[in-house]
């Protein structure tokens, strides 16, 4: 290991990210050894090993300036990070190195990214719930403690917010330690994100000791050796957290941006492309992530990642191998955003292991599925109604319709992160509420409210106190009443009086 350590090589090809280094045949580097640069602080990773004191390197910076014939030394080890409770509050890089202009990071303790998964007999399955206080994730598909969850969906339908608060919600209700993994995501998001988790307070500006997340970036202006290594980065800092006993939520955005970097570097590494363009060894690589995000008998990993879904298509290898690894899918539709129904998550669509009559109770199995039978139901009449109208629909129909449309405007909920956006005071929702208000609906016992009260409310009494207020309005104000319902919107006028002239312009209009 001492002649290792003290090997220092030259650099012989440099094409873009790939960099061959020769060293002496009897000191050649380990595969994923780091070397540095001499007078630089670029590190490389050692990707292959070519022969006659060969390997193949990908740079983990910008590459620009490198020539042949420049002096490299091996450490003889991999990337090591800082782990443990100094972490907290802190922005890191790939290599653990501070951005946020806070100093170094004074950790005690630093663990290389690359290590096996636990052993078999160390591990430790959860059957216990972990409750979000969002109300379409708790009913439709709860996460398990130290389970494995996926937020599916396109572009710009709330993969991000979702994943704030969550983030939010259970700092806050479970005082638990978050590890979140920015993986070649945009600047801004990554930016919003560190402001918003100091405006409630998870990150503490005056203490970081008090904080209850760590951050590492990877943005997408990074080099591909940077966006591959990222996600390993923040998982090493969650394991440091584990293995102390602690249970800790690791975030992951976005799982996709790291396949595409692992698409990159193979690509530059000369290795032929499997189907859609992507590595050929996509399932390894996922799989070696995947198996070290895992509950053992010590501490437990809960992993909530989101996944992209290029145009919208589950059946992309990417997303399809991601499924294999998870407890619960989230997915998120793009239909339903555009009704205005945020989060916009699609009950039919999502699933969780954890939703069986053993794990979640009776009460909650039934509520499950009884949701899911009458929003099934009113899909299958969707085409009826564009068709004939609701007028042509059964008496027992258009009442399944109707608590469709009230269970569909019940799942929205205001978020405590959108806040500013919305002007509306974000919403915890406890499980109990949650399923005494999608019980309540199925069993017709909100049938006379009307359905424009349950949308972006917290509980079901919530909900219930809207109508009397609105009627109350209803009855003072004269002129036009508008009742948006939906998509649509219908123009009432009220025979009191003349409808006041403001009115009827924007009516003319």
């Amino acid at each position: 290991m001492a002649n290792t350590q003290a090997a220092v090589g030259k650099i012989v090809q440099c094409i873009g990210a790939v960099v061959d280094v020769e060293f002496p045949r009897d000191q050649m580097p380990r595969v994923y050894d780091a070397l540095k640069m001499e007078g630089s602080a670029l590190t490389l990773e050692v990707q292959q090993q070519l022969g006659d004191g060969v390997v193949r390197t990908i740079a983990l910076g910008s590459s620009d300036g490198l020539r042949r014939g420049l002096m490299v030394s091996n450490t003889g080890a991999a990337i090591t990070v800082p782990v443990g409770k100094a972490t907290l509050g802190r922005i890191m890089d790939v290599l653990g190195s501070p951005i946020d202009e806070r100093g170094p990071v004074s950790a005690e303790l630093s663990m290389p990214i690359h290590r096996k998964a636990p052993a078999y007999d160390e591990l430790s399955p959860s059957q216990e719930l972990l409750e979000t206080g969002i109300k379409v994730i708790d009913l439709i598909c709860p996460f398990a403690k130290g389970g494995k969850v996926g937020l599916f969906g396109g572009a710009g339908v709330g993969k991000t917010v979702n994943m704030m608060e969550l983030i939010n919600n259970i700092a806050k209700a479970h005082s638990g330690l978050s590890v979140f993994a920015g993986v070649g995501e945009r600047t801004r998001e990554g930016n919003d994100f560190y402001h918003e988790m100091s405006d409630s307070k998870v990150v503490v500006q005056e203490d970081l000791t008090q904080s209850k997340v760590a951050m590492v970036y990877g943005q997408m202006n990074e080099p591909p050796g940077n966006r591959l290594r990222v996600a390993l980065t923040g998982l090493t800092i969650a394991e440091s957290f584990r293995d102390e006993g602690r249970d800790v939520l690791f975030f992951v955005d976005n799982i996709y941006r790291y396949t595409l970097a692992g698409t990159e570097v193979s690509a530059l590494l000369g290795r032929m492309p499997s189907a859609v363009g992507y590595q050929p060894t996509l399932a390894e690589e996922m799989g070696r992530l995947q198996e070290r995000i895992t509950s053992t008998k010590v501490g437990s990993i809960t992993s909530i990642q989101a996944v992209y879904v290029p145009a919208d298509d589950l059946t992309d290898p990417s997303p399809a191998t991601t499924f294999a690894h998870l407890d619960a899918t989230v997915v998120l539709s793009r239909d339903i955003a555009s009704l205005g129904i945020y989060p916009a998550v699609d009950p039919l669509d999502s699933t969780s292991r954890q939703i069986d009559p053993n794990v979640v109770g009776e009460e909650h199995y039934n509520t499950t599925r009884a949701v899911q039978q009458v929003l099934q139901r009113y899909k299958e009449l969707r085409d009826i109604i564009a068709i004939l109208g609701m007028d042509e629909l059964a008496p027992e129909d258009k009442l399944a319709v109707a608590r469709a449309r009230k269970i569909q405007r019940f799942l929205s909920q205001p978020f405590h992160v959108a806040e500013v956006f919305t002007g509306s005071p974000g919403k915890y929702v406890p499980l109990k509420e949650t399923i005494r208000g999608f019980k309540m609906i199925v069993a017709g016992e909100c049938d006379s409210l009307p359905e424009q009260a349950f949308y972006m409310v917290g509980t079901i009494d919530e909900a219930s106190k809207r109508p009397r207020r609105s009627n109350k309005r209803r009855r003072r104000r004269s002129g036009v009443v508008a009742v948006r319902t939906g998509q649509e919107a219908r123009v009432r006028a009220a025979p009191i009086r003349t409808p006041p002239a403001c009115f009827l312009n924007l009516l003319a209009r």
